[in-house]
């Protein structure tokens, strides 16, 4: 396992920044907005924070209300 993650080393490390800056823009949006398409805000941290990668972008495309 860690051989593969040291031969791999180049791939995650760009995975990782992007996970943290969308969980980054993710909450921040998160705390700025008080309405949501569905959900609340506890629903939401824990798209976000526990569903890695996807969880984010989940967020901004079907959790955010635009108005």
């Amino acid at each position: 396992m860690m051989r593969f993650i040291l031969d791999n080393f180049h791939i995650l490390v760009p995975l990782i920044v992007i996970n943290i800056i969308l969980i980054v823009v993710s909450l921040r949006d998160l705390f700025k907005n008080e309405t949501f398409k569905f959900g609340n805000k506890t629903f939401w941290i824990c798209i976000i924070l526990f569903i890695q990668i996807i969880g984010p972008i989940i967020y901004l495309i079907f959790g955010r209300d635009d108005s």
